[in-house]
Parts: C-alpha cells; structure tokens; sequence
C-alpha cells in the first residue's frame, strides 16, 4: 500500500512540476501538442471541405479578436493585411470578408474608448487634423436628415463604412504612443507594398493563377478593363489594375523619398529595391493616372527642399522623360505609358469634362447633396430609377458634391488642405532628421492621393483607405516624438 501511494505521489509531484511550474514547455507538452494537432487533423478530413475551413478560421479568429482588442497596434497590423489582401481572397471566396474588417474597426474602437473611460486623455488627438476628421463625421452623421436623398438604407450602408473608417485615424492617433510604433507601422504599410508589387511581377511573367483566370471571365467588362493592347493589365492583389497602379505610384515615390534619408545602408537599398518593383508593377498594371503623379511627386519634392543638386537630378530625369516620351515604339507597355503625356487620353478627358458640366446646376442647386449612397454601386441597388444611378462621376471630388452637395465639398477639401498645411509646417519644424524625412515622404504621398482623387477615386479604394487614415495620423503624432520641437512648442507657449 506505501509502495503504491509513493507511486501516485511521485506521478502527482511529476505531473504538477511539468504543467504547473514548466508549463507544459518541455517534451510532454510537444507530444500533447503533436497528439491534438493530429487528433485535429483526423476530424477536418472528415468534414466538408467549407466547414473544416469555417471550423479553423474560428480557432485562428480567437486569438487574433482577443489580440486586437487587447493591443491597439497589433489591430492595426492585422487591419492592414486584410486590407491589402481582401481583393485576393475574394476571388477564391463569397465570404463577408468587408463586414468582418468593418467589426474589426468596432473591435478596436471599442477597446480605445474602453481605455480612454478610464484615462481620460484625449491629448492625442488635439491638432487641426481631427477638427476636420470629426466635422466630416458629424456633417455624413447629418446626412441621415437630407431631405433630396432617394434612399435612407443606401446612407446606411455608405455611412457605416465612411464613419469607421475615419475612426481609424482616431484610432491609430492613440495607438502611435511611441516613434518605435510608428516606424513599425510604417514597414508594413512598406513591405505589403513590396509584396504586392512582386505578386504583380509573378502574374507578368509567370501567368495568372486559375482562380484569378476564372474570376477575370466572369464578368465580360471587368475581362474588357483588364484586357488591352492585346495583354492582361496586372492587378496584383486587387480588384482593378488603376487600383493597384494608384498604389505603386505614390508607395515608390514614399520608397524613393525615404531612400534619401539618414537610414542605415541596407534600409535604403531596401527601399530603392522596392521602388524598382513598385515602378515595374506600375508600368504593367497600364493606368494613366499613377504615371502623371510621378512628375508631380517630383515637383512637390522640389518645391519642399530647394537644393541644387536635387534640382539638377529633376532636370535630367525631365529630359530623359521627354525623351522617353517622344520616343516611337511598338511595345505596349511602353506605349500607355506614352499615351498619358501624348494627349492622347483627351477623348475620355472631353467625356469627363462634360459630364462635370452636366452635373454642375444640379450640384449648384443641391447644397446639401443627394444624399450618400445615391451614385455608384450603392446608387444602382437601392434606387436604380435615379439618373444619378448611372452617372459616371469618374471622381472622388464629383461623387462627394453630388452626394453630400458643395457643402461637403468644401468640408472635405478643407480637410485635405489641412492635412497638407499640417505635414509642411511640422516638416519644417521638427529637427530630428529622421522625422523630417519621414514628414517629407507623408506630405508627398497625401499630395498625389489628392491630385489622384480628381481623375479617378482614389483615397476611398482598399487598400489606400487604410492607409491614407493611418498617414494622417502619422502626421499628427509624429512630430510628438521630436525633442528639438517639444521645446519649441514650451518656449513659444
């Protein structure tokens, strides 16, 4: 009977010394592991296919709430990828994948006032910046009462999305408590781009994969955009080639201003590596638009430092542009390129152009716009009898003064001119010379979204929704993590 209490006690004390105090980190815990992993595995082959796939997207989805609601940043992260690769995974699945980003947001935002109750600091947020961001917040809020609008359910669905979005700035504002935490920001913005720009290289020279080849056969206008010159546009990740190419224009000019700065070697061979891609995958997504904001990235880079030798640098790549312009070819990559700066664009210029002027009296005389949701997607499915159902406004700026009048307009145009006013006065300012390059790549990058916006619309597209919300921030807090500017602010106050 001893022997036999000495044996259960010995297995007690072995077993609380490999649970308790070793937790299970050491080779019982990796036996248990491999047991329930393949215990795992024996029933998802047993299931049907889309519910062992439901079944593990709820185990990871867990961990992954749990950590979002508890780590801000860590939110942020994750918002990023899934914005960068919601339009991959839509062309595998119908799933809600945009309703879960939307919880997400409400995950996040939560868990920010749930911390603000209890620290009630709102510092943060106090610079031009967020008046705007709130205003523009308050006035979609009010569109609700619009008497014009044709639809109360279509301002539901366009609300829901602009309201918590704009959150995230807010959100990230709190969440950029460090200069560590914004500079990590800052490389997974970077590094998806890269990543991006090489999957579009990968569907140039190796081939679209079946799934994206029976996607683009599905819908006859979307195989009609992609399919010119007699070549497929790349798309990367994304729903539309001018999509992706909005992207890779403003991320290599971000790449290519960075790459100036005070980093360590490796960091800048890195970004230059990235521009390189970024400009590839540009040139074969074949949209006009990222093509006209590299030049103007460059003026706007010119205009902020002032140097001699950057302004012979511009010169030069002037004149090799102009060359490269005049320059006959038979290759079609080569050629939209050309077609941006020839004029040759200017049949579907004069379209846009009358258009504008077809829909200017009704702007004029609706200050409060049509309400939101009444052009576009959202316009064909909940009032599809309406004109403006079918009018191509082609322009972020021509949607926002339909929809919410020239009141919103002006709200939304005081908004960016703030953000660019912002970002030059703290670029100016701050002295650490990390920052102010950082400052200086920002301001670039929110002066071609807004230039970007006028042809095409360009801030409101995942991923660059995402990530314009989180430059703003940016911009806000950066500037907080400058010693030499704290103490220019306390000597002026």
């Amino acid at each position: 009977m001893n022997y036999t209490i000495s044996i259960f006690s010995g297995i007690k004390d072995w077993t609380v010394r490999q649970v308790v105090y070793q937790k299970l980190n050491n080779p019982l815990g990796f036996v248990l592991l491999a047991l329930f992993a393949l215990g795992l595995a024996f029933v998802l082959s047993m299931l049907p296919l889309k519910l062992a796939v439901l079944f593990v997207v709820g185990i990871l989805a867990i961990p992954v709430v749990v950590g979002v609601f508890a780590d801000l940043s860590f939110g942020i992260v994750i918002m990023l990828f899934a914005a960068f690769l919601l339009g991959l995974v839509a062309k595998y699945t119908n799933a809600p994948i945009g309703t879960a980003l939307d919880g997400m947001l409400v995950l996040m935002l939560v868990g920010m006032l749930a911390r603000l109750i209890k620290e009630k600091d709102f510092s943060f947020a106090k610079n031009p910046i967020s008046f705007f961001i709130f205003a523009w917040i308050y006035y979609n809020l009010l569109e609700v009462l619009n008497p014009w609008a044709g639809s109360r359910l279509a301002w539901v669905y366009t609300v829901r999305t602009v309201a918590l979005l704009l959150s995230l700035y807010f959100i990230a504002c709190y969440a950029f408590s460090s200069y560590r935490r914004i500079m990590n920001t800052l490389k997974v913005v970077l590094f998806l781009g890269f990543i991006s720009a090489l999957y579009s290289l990968k569907q140039e020279w190796i081939g679209f994969t079946p799934a994206e080849i029976t996607w683009l056969h599905a819908d006859e206008e979307r195989f009609m955009l992609i399919f010119q010159w007699n070549r497929m546009r790349v798309f990367s990740f994304f729903s539309d080639p001018t999509t992706f190419g909005i992207l890779m224009g403003y991320m290599s000019m971000l790449c290519l201003v960075l790459a100036t700065g005070p980093f360590k070697i490796w960091h800048r061979i890195a970004l230059l590596v990235a521009a390189v891609s970024m400009l590839l995958g540009m040139a074969y997504a074949g949209s006009r638009t990222p093509f006209v904001m590299l030049p103007m990235g460059v003026v706007m880079y010119l205009v902020l430092t002032f140097k001699r030798q950057t302004i012979l640098a511009a010169l030069f790549f002037f004149m090799i542009g102009g060359v490269f312009v005049m320059k006959s070819t038979s290759n079609a990559v080569i050629y939209r390129i050309q077609s941006a700066f020839r004029g040759e664009s200017s049949d579907t210029i004069d379209v846009r152009m009358k258009n504008q002027a077809k829909i200017q009296p009704y702007i004029l005389a609706h200050p409060v716009g049509a309400g939101l949701g009444s052009t576009g997607y959202w316009g064909k499915r909940f009032t599809p009898d309406s004109w403006l159902a079918s009018f191509a406004h082609d322009s972020l700026y021509v949607r926002l003064a339909v929809e919410t009048g020239w009141i919103g307009l002006l709200i939304y145009m005081a908004l960016l001119f703030t953000a660019m006013r912002t970002s030059i006065r703290y670029y100016f300012r701050v002295k650490d010379p990390k920052i102010k390059t950082i400052y200086l790549g920002l301001t670039i990058t929110v002066f071609l979204l807004a230039v970007a916006s006028y042809p095409q619309e360009a801030i409101t597209l995942l991923p660059t929704s995402v990530v314009f919300y989180l430059m703003l921030a940016m911009i806000a807090r950066l500037k907080d993590f400058d010693p030499n500017f704290a103490k220019q602010t306390q000597k002026r106050d």
